[in-house]
């Protein structure tokens, strides 16, 4: 079975929102909800600014919270590792979006906890994540962990990397990895 990650390099991220847009429409996600966003954050003080684009999601956690918290086991890990959400077992009940640490999951208008899924029905087909194949800026790379050949094991031999809220312990799927360019693209 794979391990599947995703691994996102924050500095090819051009801000296009693509990845925003194509799972939205992938995913039937309602008007002012998001399995993805972008987030802009700006540090320093003029004139000596620095912005970053990062790109938050579910984070398909190895000790997923969402999961313990689920009295319905609605929230489940799959057989490929990913943390999924049985719409059928869920009672709305919301105490899986409180669980959450990274304030990935939302209620759907239709009464139930919905979230990135790594488009778990692409999965099953062979295809990459909807966000993945539509990223202008190719910042985001999704793999098998498992696989040593793959991209994303190269990606995080060759670079540092973070996760977000390494201190809650969540163990996350999804990766950040900055890169030092030293001339274009």
């Amino acid at each position: 079975m794979p391990k599947y990650v995703m691994v996102i390099d924050i500095e090819r991220c051009i801000g296009c929102m693509a990845c925003v847009i194509a799972c939205k429409k992938e995913n039937n996600v309602p008007e002012k909800h998001f399995r993805t966003r972008v987030v802009e954050e700006v540090r320093g003080e003029f004139p000596n600014l620095r912005m970053e684009l990062r790109s938050e999601l579910c984070n398909h956690c190895e000790n997923a919270p969402c999961i313990d918290a689920c009295p319905t086991r609605a929230s489940h890990r799959a057989k490929d590792g990913t943390v999924q959400i049985d719409r059928k077992k869920c009672i709305g009940c919301k105490a899986c979006i409180l669980a959450c640490p990274y304030d990935a999951r939302y209620s759907h208008p239709e009464g139930f906890a919905d979230k990135c899924s790594f488009c778990e029905h692409r999965l099953k087909e062979g295809k990459k994540p909807a966000c993945v194949e539509t990223c202008l800026g190719k910042s985001r790379i999704f793999g098998d962990l498992d696989n040593l050949s793959s991209e994303v094991v190269e990606l995080l031999r060759r670079h540092d990397f973070s996760v977000r809220l390494e201190f809650a312990g969540t163990q996350p799927r999804v990766f950040y990895i900055k890169r030092s360019f030293t001339g274009g693209l």
